[in-house]
This record gives C-alpha cells, sequence and structure tokens, in this order.
C-alpha cells in the first residue's frame, strides 16, 4: 500500500477540468480591466443568491471578514456576548474579540460536532449573571453539515440574541429541503482555495433574506459608503471579492451541484466500510452535507495517523486544541462545566481524504489502510 500519490484534496484535477474556461474568464477581466467590482462580482453574487435562494448575497475579501460585517452591522461590541462553539476554527470567534466584544463558549455534540443548543441556553442566562448583554451565536455548519439552526434560532429568539450562521464549511448543504444561506438573521461562507467552493486566493460572502440589514453591509464591506462613493456613513473596512476570484468562482460553481453529488459518494463509502471499526459522522435529521471533510473519532489518534502516513494515506486534525483552551482565548468565559466535549474531540479527531475527484481505487486504498490500522 505504501508510495501511492493520494491527495488529501486534489485542486489540480479540478483545475485540468475547467482549465480552459478559468483561462477565458480570466482574460475577460484582463480585458476589460475593472479589477475591482467589475462585472463578475455582481454576477457571480446573483448567482449565489440563486443557488441557495437567499434574498440577498455580498462577496467580501474572505470568510473571517464576512463574520467581523455581519457583527458590524448589528452594533456588536464592549459589554456584548457572542456565543461560539469552542470546537470549531478560530475566525468564529476572533471577530467578536476583534470588535471588543466577549466570546462566550459553549460546547459541542460528539455526534455531529456541532453546537449544543442546550449548552447555548445554559450560556445566556450565564453571560446575563456576568453584566453581559447576550447579543448574537455564531453556529458554526462543521466539517460541512449544517447545525441544528432551528432549535438555536427558538432559543435566540425568545431570548433576543441574533443568529449568524458560519457556513465556511457547508456552502451546498441542505436542512429541511432548505439551502444554507436561508437560515439565521444572516449566513456568510468563506472561498478559502480548500473549501468545497474555494477561489485561488480568499474570498467570502454574506446571506441575507433581511433587506435593511443588506444596506448595511454592503455599505460597510465598502468603507461604509453612504450614496456617494465619498460619503461615508458609518465606520466600515475594505473588504471586497476580487473582480478575478468571482471570475473563477463562477466558472467553479457551474460544476459545483456535480461535485457536491461526488462529495456525498466517497462520505457514503467510507461509512459503509468503516462504522464498525471507528465512530463515523452523523447528519441530523432533514441535514445533507457537503463534506468539507470526512471526520472519525478514534482512539491512540496520534497513532492511527502516524501508520496511515507511513501507509501513504494522508489525514489531518481539524482541530487538535479547543478554543477555550488556546492561549489567546482561554480567558474568555464559557458555559459553567467547560466544554467537555470539545476537549475530549480535540484528542481524537481525524480526518480522511476527501474531495470529488478520489478514485475509488484510491477509496478502496484509504479504507483497507484505516480497517488495517485500527486492527481490523
Amino acid at each position: 500500500m505504501a508510495g501511492a500519490n493520494i491527495q488529501f484534496i486534489d485542486l489540480a484535477a479540478q483545475q485540468a477540468k475547467i482549465r480552459d474556461k478559468i483561462d477565458a474568464g480570466i482574460a475577460r477581466v484582463l480585458d476589460h480591466g475593472q479589477y475591482i467590482m467589475g462585472p463578475e462580482v455582481r454576477e457571480f453574487e446573483a448567482q449565489l443568491a440563486g443557488f441557495t435562494g437567499a434574498e440577498h448575497a455580498f462577496g467580501c475579501a474572505n470568510g473571517t471578514d464576512a463574520l467581523a460585517v455581519v457583527l458590524m452591522a448589528w452594533g456588536v461590541g464592549p459589554g456584548h456576548a457572542v456565543f461560539v462553539p469552542s470546537f470549531t476554527y478560530v475566525a468564529s470567534a476572533e471577530v467578536a474579540g476583534m470588535l471588543g466584544a466577549t466570546p462566550f463558549f459553549v460546547d459541542v455534540h460528539e455526534d455531529t460536532f456541532n453546537i449544543d443548543p442546550e449548552s447555548f441556553e445554559k450560556a445566556i442566562g450565564e453571560a446575563k449573571a456576568l453584566g453581559l448583554e447576550a447579543t448574537a451565536v455564531v453556529p458554526v455548519d462543521l466539517f460541512g453539515q449544517p447545525a441544528d439552526v432551528p432549535a438555536i434560532q427558538r432559543i435566540a429568539d425568545a431570548n433576543g440574541v441574533k443568529v449568524l450562521v458560519d457556513a465556511a464549511q457547508s456552502f451546498g448543504a441542505t436542512l429541511h429541503n432548505k439551502r444554507v444561506g436561508t437560515w439565521g438573521h444572516a449566513t456568510t461562507t468563506s472561498f478559502f482555495p480548500a473549501k468545497p467552493l474555494g477561489c485561488y486566493g480568499d474570498g467570502g460572502a454574506i446571506f441575507t433574506n433581511d433587506a435593511e440589514l443588506g444596506k448595511v453591509i454592503d455599505s460597510i464591506r465598502l468603507h461604509g459608503k453612504g450614496r456617494e462613493k465619498y460619503d461615508n456613513v458609518r465606520i466600515g473596512m475594505n473588504s471586497r471579492l476580487d473582480t478575478l476570484q468571482a471570475a473563477i468562482l463562477k466558472e467553479k460553481l457551474a460544476i459545483f451541484p456535480e461535485e457536491v453529488i461526488a462529495r456525498d459518494r466517497v462520505a457514503a463509502r467510507y461509512t459503509a466500510a468503516l462504522k464498525d471499526v471507528a465512530r463515523t459522522p452523523k447528519l441530523i435529521d432533514g441535514a445533507t452535507s457537503v463534506w468539507a471533510q470526512y471526520t472519525l473519532i478514534v482512539d491512540d489518534r496520534d497513532a492511527v495517523q502516524a501508520k496511515c502516513k507511513e501507509a501513504g494515506v494522508p489525514t489531518m486534525v481539524y482541530y487538535p486544541v479547543a478554543l477555550s483552551q488556546q492561549t489567546g482565548y482561554k480567558h474568555y468565559p464559557g458555559v459553567s462545566g467547560g466544554t467537555p466535549v470539545s476537549d475530549s474531540l480535540s484528542g481524537r479527531v481525524l480526518s480522511l481524504p476527501m474531495h470529488p475527484y478520489l478514485t475509488e481505487d484510491d477509496q478502496d486504498m484509504i479504507i483497507e489502510t484505516v480497517r488495517t490500522v485500527l486492527g481490523f
């Protein structure tokens, strides 16, 4: 088995499929020369809205900015609690701290990796007891499947909390037959190259059905612009999606639905072959996943990863340290009792190669390797 050239994510295979279209799209931008907010940006935003069903879609510079822009639009700042799962990438909490607000960590469900509504509900009262205003919650759709946003929304609505869905990893997924992008008060995503829909650099987007919120979002991403370019009516930031990236993303979006089907096919084969030897991912009722990652829960994770590497199977760990335990964040408050599930997962999760161009032969080798390493 050793020596197989298996890619954890294979962007080259995707590029080979659509290289002529990408080259043509880039050439069009070079020809018209509108490198900032050119026509491809508006076209791509319209395609995003059409794909998701959201009434408004706005491109921006990256997924982190997308989160920050929405929180800025809501006036989030000092004295505000923003509830974030401890088991996720740092950006989900970073933006709250950056704005002077307080990231407040809550736990996740072990079987889905996503935010635990009961932990969130408990944290609201505890944040208020600390003198914080419960302002926003950021349910993260980790590894490609939507969080239980309806449950989160019910709790949030009862407590006057805004819901900002972090769909950096779940763009293209659905929940109860509604696409990601239409849940919560707003949704954000990332087009980082390794994401299911990724560009060739940084990029992100924001979705909302709230027209007034959309106007503020559009202003903030453009330096707080008002009616005129040099009439800045609020504090904003420079967070525009480059025209070249929009041109690339338009071509990738065209093949994205078939890639999601291919990802799901890979995930189904993994689950069928590995569910008896490891904890495999579980989907909540009514959810589909785009499988940004296919993540197992295993004991003795580091040894398993090392043996997979020896056999030529690349794996990754997302994420090795829970946010509430990281140096820059462990001073922030969290739900009473801590986040034990997040802490446990950080030592046991292991992600397998996942992309639409993974051949069945490669899948078989990965499966055989994992089963062998785990002693089966």
